[in-house]
């Protein structure tokens, strides 16, 4: 009887080892999934400023769980482009004076926190600058945040910004500041708020040529410009050469102060304009 008993335990311990390295097992792979995510969505406050470094972005075509079926849809839809692109599929999107003889790049994707720092600091300085001649800006805007922070709040404002072009070019850029400013751009580890198109449609409303606007309201809940969404964001992956947003280049230079990460965006209306200056082709 002893024996049996002894037995027994034992072979309970054993059970009991098992289980709890089981369980451990379980926790540290849930561990190395949040460092790997962490890094996947790496933030870096560096003089200021905040970038995101990419990954996985060529892989960012759905959308999880919610709205991925309306996305997958869009993959197969007619190609719809705004008014005020160019190229093939409508990916070019230049807004200035066509006799300005320097192009401003910006490379940016509507969740993106860094961007958002950006746009607050300089974008009013952008917007002037345009207006003056002083540069044409040149816009690619990405996705690859839907696939880190999981969601569809990039592709979903993209497709809204495609609607604000095609009422005008003034309208894109001042619903992309609003998109951007610390009132309505969300918080990244918070709710994924521009998923929604009613939030998106509160926002256009700060904006004189949106508000009201009917055309503009419908193509935002229609999702007309879904699929050109998905065409803009791939077009912003072919630059293997950008590894984080925002990315500002002034023709072939990207404006920034150097970091280990790569160069970092100014964080101030000065440093940008000095940095513009220095690059600028006369």
């Amino acid at each position: 009887m002893s024996n049996r008993n002894n037995q027994a335990n034992k072979q309970a311990a054993r059970e009991r080892l098992r289980a709890e390295r089981e369980r451990q097992a379980k926790k540290d792979k849930v561990r190395r999934q949040l460092i790997v995510g962490g890094a996947i969505v790496g933030v870096l406050a560096i003089a200021g400023g905040v970038g995101v470094a990419f990954a996985n972005m060529n892989g960012d075509s759905g959308g999880g769980a919610a709205g991925g079926d309306e996305w997958a849809k869009a993959q197969k839809a007619k190609l719809v482009k705004p008014a005020n692109t160019g190229g093939a599929n409508g990916t070019t999107v230049v807004i200035g004076k066509k006799d300005a003889k320097n192009t401003l790049n910006l490379f940016e994707d509507p969740r993106c926190p860094g961007c958002a720092n950006f746009e607050q600091n300089a974008g009013e300085t952008v917007e002037k600058d345009i207006k003056d001649g002083k540069y044409k800006a040149s816009y690619h805007l990405g996705t690859f945040l839907d696939a880190n922070l999981k969601g569809t709040g990039s592709k979903n404002a993209l497709s809204a910004l495609g609607a604000a072009l095609d009422v005008s070019p003034d309208a894109f850029l001042k619903y992309k500041f609003a998109l951007y400013s610390k009132q309505y751009h969300p918080d990244e580890t918070g709710p994924d708020k521009f998923a929604d198109d009613s939030y998106l449609l509160k926002v256009a409303d700060t904006i004189p040529a949106l508000k009201g606007n009917a055309a503009f309201r419908k193509n935002v809940t229609s999702g007309t410009y879904n699929r050109w969404a998905l065409e803009m964001s791939n077009a912003f992956n072919s630059f293997k050469d950008v590894t984080s947003t925002p990315t500002i280049k002034l023709n072939d230079t990207v404006l920034g102060t150097d970091s280990p990460q790569g160069k970092v965006a100014p964080s101030s209306a000065a440093a940008f304009t000095s940095m513009v200056d220095k690059a600028l082709k006369h």
